[in-house]
């Protein structure tokens, strides 16, 4: 079990995708067997591509009557033995929320495909926005951690819905990818590679299906049809699935397992991107279609003889910690550019003992790189 490397379904070469469709492509690569959703601006053509490729490859595509029956029907098809996904954006995300942290409590691995625009509400709906990133993270209720993968690019909504897919298997949790309206509107050229590694989820005959004798262990999962006697439950359950409702070590135990399972395989997990780290005294740390204004911004001013780095987060949670208490040491200030009213800031300045400059835009526009070089300009 584990990684394994396999042929890739679309043939080698280069295409010319929108991010929706990558995203789609990404799925078949990965093997995805079941997907379920609800039209949704920007994320709808993600399912329209995948309604008529599921039929090519022999996966099955449903059109749900909603974001909650998506999201509950993915959870189904997970234990039956599928790989899953769902896509949508804000306001779906938002009735996701109990279906994800019952995905979480029944560790259940199932991919959920966010393309952000800007909110409350129904918003801008064609509009983009980074506004959902905190509801990634707390959108559900109760104590639990869990993935968001955060793409800058068409070739990188490709690659990380592969990844996503190796990420919910390898550790039974809901995967989020946190693309923008930016990035799944965008066309770009994809390169696509003859193989593609992708987990395979590790089965135990006899095995109990929610515990391990490790404290941050992921237990083996089979699916329904297997033999075995399964209990899938959203109460507080023993390593065998049987209701434990009113035992508060168990709950304690499960809920520290699934907490501990994330936390401790941080390096596992946790991708960035580091550019001119060695001199700079200043650092942008910034994620998805802003990392883009952010590196020309930087290169053009390092070009004048400024001292400026940059940190891209390709994973927004769990949070890369270690990285910005590291730098945050270093250099003299941090700017956050981010396309909400602040949020990654908080968790930079959670951590970096140097001054946190946010700057802020939610007018439904992308941050231009010429006004990430006037906030950097204003720093010194």
């Amino acid at each position: 079990m584990g990684l394994q490397k396999v042929k890739s379904i679309l043939p080698a070469g280069s295409y010319y995708f929108s991010g929706d469709e990558a995203v789609a492509e990404g799925a078949i690569a990965a093997r995805c067997g079941y997907c379920a959703g609800y039209p949704i601006t920007p994320a709808t053509e993600t399912l329209e591509r995948l309604s008529i490729r599921f039929g090519e490859t022999g996966a099955v595509f449903m059109q749900m009557e909603d974001e909650i029956a998506s999201i509950c029907s993915c959870i189904g098809a997970s234990w039956a033995g599928a790989k899953a996904l769902t896509v949508t954006s804000g306001p779906g995300f938002s009735l996701m929320q109990e279906g994800i942290g019952y995905a979480v409590f029944t560790e259940t691995p199932v991919v959920i495909v966010d393309a952000q625009r800007t909110g409350p509400s129904t918003g801008q709906a064609t509009r983009v926005g980074s506004g959902d990133i905190m509801q990634a993270k707390w959108g559900s209720h109760g104590d639990y951690l869990i993935i968001a993968l955060s793409p800058w690019s068409v070739q990188e909504l490709y690659d990380q819905t592969i990844i996503a897919f190796n990420l919910a298997e390898r550790f039974r949790v809901p995967v989020l990818l946190m693309a923008e309206e930016a990035t799944a509107h965008l066309r770009e050229r994809v390169q696509v590679s003859g193989e593609v590694e992708l987990f395979s989820r590790e089965k135990k005959a006899g095995a109990p299906p929610f515990g391990t004798r490790e404290n941050d262990g992921v237990p083996p999962m089979p699916a329904f049809g297997e033999g075995e006697k399964l209990l899938v439950t959203g109460s507080t359950h023993d390593e065998h699935g049987l209701r434990r409702i009113t035992h508060p070590d168990i709950h304690e135990k499960l809920v520290t397992r699934l907490h501990n399972k994330i936390l401790h395989h941080g390096q596992e997990i946790i991708q960035y991107e580091n550019y001119y780290l060695e001199d700079a005294t200043v650092v942008v740390v910034c994620y998805g279609f802003t990392a883009r204004s952010s590196l020309f911004a930087v290169e053009r001013m390092r070009e004048e003889g400024k001292q400026i780095g940059m940190i891209r987060l390709k994973t927004l949670w769990p949070f890369a910690n270690d990285v910005i208490r590291d730098i945050g040491s270093r250099v003299k200030k941090i700017l956050v550019p981010e396309m909400n009213l602040g949020q990654v800031v908080g968790e930079v300045m959670k951590y970096a003992s140097c001054e946190v400059v946010p700057y802020n835009q939610v007018n439904g526009e992308i941050i231009h790189p010429k006004t990430i070089t006037e906030q950097l300009r204003r720093l010194g």
